[in-house]
C-alpha cells in the first residue's frame, strides 16, 4: 500500500467581489489592455528602475510547473553593454531576412515593416533579457529538472508585459533566432535557454504603429463555449 502525503497547506488570500463588480473590472481590465502596442520607436527618456523591478515581481508570481519559476531576467539599463547587444541582433536579423526566412515568411512580416535595423535597443531606457532554465527548483542552488518551462515563462513574460504596460510603458517583444549572444553578453549559465527580449520605455514623440497591427481577432473567432 502507497503512503498519503499531506502537503503542508496556507488559507488562499481571497476576497470575493459583487458580481457587478466583477464585470465592470473584466471590462475595464479590456478596454485597457486592448490599447497596448507593439512599439518599435523609443524614447530615450529615463524610466526610474523601481517600475521594472515591480513588473519583474509581477511576473515572478506566474505559474509553473512544480512552482519551480524556471525564469531569469537579466536587465540591461544604458551603456557600452548596448552597442554589443544591439550589433549581434542585428546580425541574426540581417541573416533572417536575406537568407533563412521563407518567402511565406517575409510576406507575412510585410504590412509590418519590419526589417533588420533595431535602434530601439540602443535607445529605449531598458532592456529585459528573458532566460528559460533547463534545471533548477523552488530553491536557488537546486540543480533537479525543471517542468512544462516553454509553458511557465510564456506565461511570466505575458504577465510582464501586462504589468509594464500597466505601469504606462510601451514594449517591445524581439526573438531573433539564434539568440545565443544573449547569454554570453549576460553571461548566463549554458543549461539556461535564451528565450525573449523584451524593450521598455516611452514611446518616441510621435511614434506609430502599423495599421496590420490593429487587426485583432473577434471572441467568436477566438472562443467557442461548449454547455
Amino acid at each position: 500500500m502507497g503512503t498519503s502525503v499531506t502537503a503542508n497547506r496556507h488559507s488562499l488570500d481571497f476576497t470575493e467581489k459583487p458580481l457587478d463588480a466583477m464585470t465592470a473590472e473584466a471590462k475595464a481590465f479590456y478596454e485597457d489592455i486592448r490599447k497596448r502596442r507593439t512599439v518599435r520607436e523609443f524614447s530615450g527618456r529615463d524610466v526610474p528602475r523601481e517600475i521594472i523591478e515591480h513588473a519583474i515581481l509581477a511576473a515572478g508570481t506566474a505559474p509553473s510547473g512544480a512552482n519551480h519559476q524556471p525564469w531569469h531576467f537579466t536587465v540591461i539599463g544604458k551603456g557600452p553593454l548596448r552597442t554589443k547587444l544591439r550589433a549581434a541582433a542585428e546580425a541574426e536579423e540581417k541573416a533572417f531576412y536575406e537568407s533563412k526566412a521563407s518567402a511565406e515568411w517575409l510576406e507575412a512580416l510585410e504590412p509590418l515593416g519590419t526589417d533588420d535595423h533595431k535602434p530601439y535597443l540602443e535607445i529605449a531606457p531598458w532592456i529585459i533579457c528573458v532566460f528559460a532554465q533547463r534545471r533548477g527548483g523552488v530553491t536557488v542552488g537546486e540543480t533537479r529538472k525543471n517542468y512544462y518551462v516553454n509553458e511557465s515563462v510564456g506565461i511570466a513574460c505575458g504577465l510582464l508585459l501586462t504589468a509594464l504596460h500597466r505601469s504606462g510603458l510601451v514594449t517591445l517583444t524581439h526573438t531573433p533566432n539564434p539568440m545565443t549572444f544573449m547569454s554570453e553578453l549576460c553571461g548566463r549559465p549554458k543549461d539556461e535557454k535564451p528565450y525573449m527580449l523584451i524593450v521598455a520605455g516611452y514611446p518616441a514623440e510621435g511614434a506609430t504603429v502599423p495599421e496590420h497591427a490593429l487587426i485583432k481577432k473577434s471572441l467568436s473567432d477566438i472562443s467557442d463555449f461548449i454547455a
